[in-house]
Order: structure tokens, then C-alpha cells, then sequence
């Protein structure tokens, strides 16, 4: 399947759709500095309706019903498609191909399929088998260059590198059962 092109937050929106449906308040909510999603990635109510509209335009997601509003205007109850939970599963596997895209994409995925209750070594396990040839590459690079692009190959690797070894830890990690439990502050994580 051909995945759509959607931002991070029509991503994150989509997915948590696939939770269970949901309003856009309630999806603002989930995406908001402090949340347990806000400590990856988040996202302001206008941004959240705006994905909504283009999700619903796409076709991934649909009205399921209305229902009032505790203070203010009804609230459409919002569902995914077929297409959408198609998209949802392969956008959820699917490796991350840039390095400047993984503290945000990689770790969103690995939250929300932990959130769902899956299994996360598949994603890791791929994501190790794209990285380790983007490492190998940025070392040459790196050896080869001077000057800013030396400074920016190197900046480059150091990423890959911690991201490459975090992969590692976090596979070692899964096999404990005490992994599966859910973290309640990002203190907790460290």
C-alpha cells in the first residue's frame, strides 16, 4: 500500500483515531504539552482540526455521529475508514528513512504502538536493518570530508549512532517483561 503523504500530525491524529474514536477536543487534548503524547510530539487545537478536515477529505476518516458539547458547539465523533486502519498498520511499521526524522516520527511510533499494546521489536528490528547503512555511509563521509561538511557528517553520525544504539538497548529492553509497563512521567523514563 502506497502511504499518503501526511504530516506528523495527521499521523498522530490518524492513530489515535484508531485507538477509538474521538472528537477534535479530545484529540487536542491528547496532543498537548504535557500529555503522554506531548512528550513526543504536539500539536494546537487548530492544527488538530485542520488535520482532521484533510483526513476526512482523503477519505481515511468519517463522521460517525454528533453529540453535544458540554459548554459550547455539538462535537462530531470522528472514525477511521478501512483505508485509514490500513494506512494506521503501515505507517506504524515503517521504518523511519531519515535520521533528522527519527526523534520525532520513530519515537511517536514506538509510543503509540506501546499505547496500543503491540509489540515494538518489529519496528526496531527494521529500524536497525535501515540505519546501519546510513551509519557506514555518514563514517565515510565523515572521513573523507573537511570543513563544514566534515562538521555536518559528523553531527550527522553522533545522531545516527545514539539513535542506532537507543535501537539496541531498547530490543535488549523488550525481551525484560517489566517493559511492557507504562512509564507515567518522562522522569520515569530516564
Amino acid at each position: 500500500m502506497a502511504l499518503p503523504q501526511l504530516s506528523l500530525t495527521e499521523w498522530a491524529v490518524l492513530c489515535l483515531l484508531a485507538e477509538r474514536p474521538a472528537h477534535g477536543f479530545d484529540l487536542a487534548r491528547a496532543l498537548a504539552p504535557g500529555s503522554e503524547l506531548g512528550w513526543v510530539w504536539t500539536a494546537p487545537r487548530p492544527l488538530v482540526y485542520h488535520a482532521l478536515d484533510r483526513l476526512h477529505e482523503l477519505g481515511l476518516i468519517t463522521a460517525q455521529r454528533e453529540e453535544p458539547g458540554k459548554r459550547g458547539p455539538r462535537r462530531t465523533i470522528m472514525v477511521l475508514t478501512p483505508a485509514g486502519h490500513e494506512a494506521v498498520e503501515a505507517w506504524l511499521m515503517q521504518p523511519v528513512a531519515h535520521v533528522r526524522d527519527m526523534r520525532a516520527a520513530l519515537l511517536l511510533k514506538l509510543v503509540l504502538l506501546q499505547r496500543a499494546g503491540r509489540d515494538i521489536r518489529p519496528l526496531l528490528q527494521a529500524q536497525q536493518q535501515v540505519l546501519a547503512p546510513i551509519v557506514q555511509h555518514l563514517e565515510q563521509r565523515a572521513r573523507e570530508s573537511q570543513g563544514a561538511a566534515r562538521i555536518v557528517a559528523l553531527f550527522r553520525l553522533a545522531m545516527a549512532q545514539a539513535v542506532l544504539e537507543f535501537l539496541t538497548r531498547m530490543l535488549a529492553e523488550t525481551a525484560e517483561p517489566s517493559l511492557g509497563k507504562t512509564a507515567t512521567s518522562p522522569d520515569a523514563l530516564a
